[in-house]
């Protein structure tokens, strides 16, 4: 084979989009759309109709850029093989590593809590609305539940992770749908609002406020961080041996950029479904009820005036289950995190690091007992969601998805190709605006 045919194979073996970037491409998308998107229509809705359009405009360069920058840093260690932890590490030392390590626990573990309150809530209401049964003693729904899980995930984790897996795309398919068959329910009632005479840019229910916290719902809802690193070692692995480091570079951006229009698209098509279905005032008594917007709706269909259609009742019952299969997917995927991330934490700090001096189980025991007691603690005081959600979720999660990258391309010299870029600007404007949203919570 002559030279020239070569260099056309080559090319021709390079641009080609294999079947493992369309996995890793759905991977990423399925790991981001969990229970915080039935969230996000609450707070993009309740602004009207402007500011959740100002959030269509800001949905994809959030997603993209930080996710991005996230993946660069991951990309910019020696170890092809070397998860985040380990590039960390060979960046500012051990430190460093310490620093990450408690960081994805504490941005993953406030989560766990916002899961366990919505889930008491959202079979509260399912009880009480749908079934029509008397109400229960919430200390104890949440114990229930939070033991039924506890159960799954001790003996069976491995069957736990396989039906993670297999309900991924279901949810996501009952998401399109559910935004399908709200179309005949909607109304103008959203549009009608909008009084251009009336609309306040400032104040503490002006459009700027109101995008200002919608962005941290955004950074929480789409949000696929935690999968970022082994992502990347994939990708790495794959494709830096034989065709570099820029091509890995180059394929890693464009699945995230796909993954991110999926996401995007899917997420925004039901918020803006659900809004179109209901109201900003509805939208403001969904956070009230501290229940996710799909709860919301089946109280919302169940009391319609009239005789319901079939297809309105199947929606009523359909959408309370379908929110408590996302929230159970979402708190299995989370807690394996979370105890990772905590049982590292143990060996650290109490063992030193010698392994061999606590068995798994015990240390998986221990970390489930505080796990859960904490969860449940939560779960009982019932903070608001979308409150706990923009003070602890989502500025922990920005501190990780944004400020640290933009931190490492200002320090590390293996990433000084990215200073000066244009985004980097909007990557750290995103991280400070979502942190500083706990300083508007006190306020």
């Amino acid at each position: 084979m002559s030279n020239i045919d070569s260099t056309i194979i080559n090319k021709k073996e390079i641009s080609t989009w294999r079947k493992s970037d369309t996995t890793w491409t759905l991977g990423l998308f399925g790991t981001a759309i969990g229970a915080g998107v039935l969230f996000f229509p609450i707070r993009a809705g309740y602004g009207g109709l402007i500011p959740i359009l100002i959030m269509l405009f800001l949905a994809f360069p959030i997603a993209f850029y930080c996710h991005r920058a996230l993946a660069r840093l991951c990309l910019s260690g020696k170890n092809p093989s070397g998860n985040i932890t380990e590039t960390v590490e060979e960046h500012f030392g051990k430190t460093g590593g310490v620093v990450i390590t408690f960081l994805y626990f504490f941005a993953i573990c406030p989560l766990l809590w916002i899961y366990g309150v919505t889930i008491t809530n959202t079979f509260m209401t399912f009880w009480e609305n749908q079934l029509q049964l008397m109400p229960l003693n919430r200390g104890l729904v949440a114990l229930f539940l939070l033991l039924l899980m506890a159960f799954v995930i001790y003996f069976g984790k491995d069957l736990m992770v396989k039906v993670m897996s297999y309900l991924v795309f279901p949810f996501i398919a009952c998401l399109v749908l559910i935004s399908l068959s709200l179309i005949p329910y909607w109304n103008a009632e959203v549009i009608n609002q909008v009084n251009f005479s009336e609309i306040s840019f400032t104040g503490h229910d002006g459009i700027l406020v109101t995008v200002w916290l919608g962005i941290s719902i955004m950074v929480f809802s789409f949000n696929f961080s935690p999968i970022v690193s082994s992502f990347v070692v994939s990708k790495r692995e794959e494709y830096e041996r034989q065709f570099g480091k820029e091509f890995t570079q180059s394929r890693v951006s464009k699945i995230i950029s796909r993954a991110s229009i999926l996401m995007v698209a899917v997420v925004m098509f039901f918020a803006f479904s659900c809004l179109f279905t209901l109201s900003p005032q509805n939208m403001m008594e969904a956070k009230a009820e501290n229940i996710p917007v799909l709860s919301y709706l089946a109280n919302h269909f169940s009391s319609m005036a009239g005789a319901k259609s079939t297809f309105a009742t199947v929606l009523e019952y359909s959408a309370s289950i379908i929110a408590l299969v996302a929230i159970f997917k979402s708190f299995f995927g989370h807690y394996l995190g979370t105890l990772e991330g905590l049982n590292g934490l143990i060996l650290k700090f109490a063992y030193k690091g010698d392994k061999n001096k606590i068995s798994g189980g015990k240390l998986n025991f221990l970390s489930m007992i505080f796990i859960m007691g904490s969860t449940w603690i939560v779960a009982y005081a019932n903070p608001n969601i979308l409150d706990l959600i923009e003070a602890m979720g989502a500025p922990i999660i920005a501190s990780l998805l944004c400020l640290l990258p933009m931190y490492a391309i200002r320090k590390v010299p293996a990433l000084a190709k990215y200073r000066g870029k244009p985004e980097n600007i909007f990557v750290t404007t995103i991280g400070l605006l979502t942190i500083l949203n706990i300083a508007f919570k006190l306020i």
